[in-house]
């Protein structure tokens, strides 16, 4: 598709999402949600106060999230995701499972007690980041730093220069840092963070705790107390289980699990896979490792469809109303 055509594209989908709005507003076009059937597991990742799109696209308010919460609760059938996977569903109603990523501290602080309050279930999948003496995800250092760090910087003896999008991107090869370290292990990432974090101490603001802080052991076991929570591995470093070597694919899938499983003295028996990236032997390392429920974003090939253990996930837009979500939640779609 071309440049004008991806422009074009995007101007008809604004006007459509704005009809749309328009005929919520005035009480027109909501026999949608009466009339759907089905089903759809979404994912979630950050949840803060205000400015979701300060570093990155994960995030959106607590107010929008409660908003979501109060749709669901009015039009749609809330599972578990253990009831998801045995399709205990109404019939009369389309069903969604709830599921958050990455292990923020800020699922604690915000999602909780709202999962408490419209008593709704949902699923966290989070990294084992913490027992390794970590407090933030690589790729989230990377997204915050490239906000307040500085235009010109060095990383193992090669330059990188901040492009308008607060990206760094090497001055010989051409390729952005976080391109460059995605298939790395973790210990050249965070020989990294060792590097590049003086430049700009972002953790002196409290401000930014939300967007990066992960969770710690008493809050993922304070989570797992609640009735209306089920705790998922999300890997121990976050890393692309899909692009790394094997037996440390491997050791992260083992590793994660019972470091959960200490914390939550439950069994952990599910899997959200760090961007959503697999691979035919990261799904057999998984189920060796003892897990029956693996989640991915899309499938890779119609024969993941079959596979028991296998569902995907429809990632949330925060760039769209809560009622143009809900039905690109009901189509899997935002086109």
């Amino acid at each position: 598709m071309s440049l004008l055509q991806k422009i074009s594209a995007r101007a008809v989908r604004r006007v459509v999402y704005l009809s749309r709005d328009l005929q919520h507003a005035l009480g027109l076009g909501n026999g949608i949600y009466k009339s759907a059937k089905g089903n759809r597991i979404i994912l979630y990742h950050g949840v803060c106060n205000s400015e979701p799109l300060k570093f990155n696209t994960l995030f959106i308010t607590k107010k929008t999230f409660e908003a979501h919460l109060k749709f669901y609760k009015k039009h749609f059938n809330v599972v578990s995701l253990d009831d998801y996977y045995a399709q205990k569903f109404n019939k009369d109603k389309f069903n969604i499972c709830i599921t958050f990523d990455d292990g923020f501290a800020n699922n604690h602080k915000y999602v909780l007690p709202l999962l408490q309050q419209y008593q709704v279930p949902a699923t966290f999948f989070i990294t084992a980041i913490t027992t390794e003496g970590h407090d933030v995800l690589w790729n989230d250092f990377i997204s915050i730093f490239g906000k307040y760090g500085p235009d010109k910087i060095v990383v193992s003896d090669e330059t990188y220069i901040k492009n308008r999008h607060n990206k760094y991107i090497s001055t010989i090869t051409g390729t952005g840092l976080i391109e460059k370290l995605w298939g790395c292990g973790f210990s050249e990432k965070e020989a990294m963070m060792k590097e590049l974090y003086p430049l700009s101490p972002f953790k002196t603001n409290p401000s930014d705790y939300d967007y990066w802080q992960q969770m710690s052991a008493n809050q993922i076991a304070e989570l797992s107390a609640s009735p209306y929570v089920t705790i998922g591995a999300h890997s121990l470093y976050h890393n692309d289980l899909a692009r790394i070597n094997i037996n440390d694919t491997m050791a992260e899938l083992v590793n994660s699990k019972l470091f959960l499983e200490n914390i939550t003295q439950k069994s952990i028996s599910s899997f959200g896979f760090p961007y959503g990236s697999y691979s035919p032997e990261v799904i057999t390392l998984a189920k060796s490792a003892g897990y029956t429920q693996l989640l991915a974003t899309a499938f890779l090939n119609w024969a993941d469809k079959s596979d028991a253990a296998m569902r995907e996930r429809f990632t949330i837009n925060p760039f769209i109303s809560v009622n143009n979500q809900m039905r690109a939640t009901i189509k899997g779609s935002y086109e």
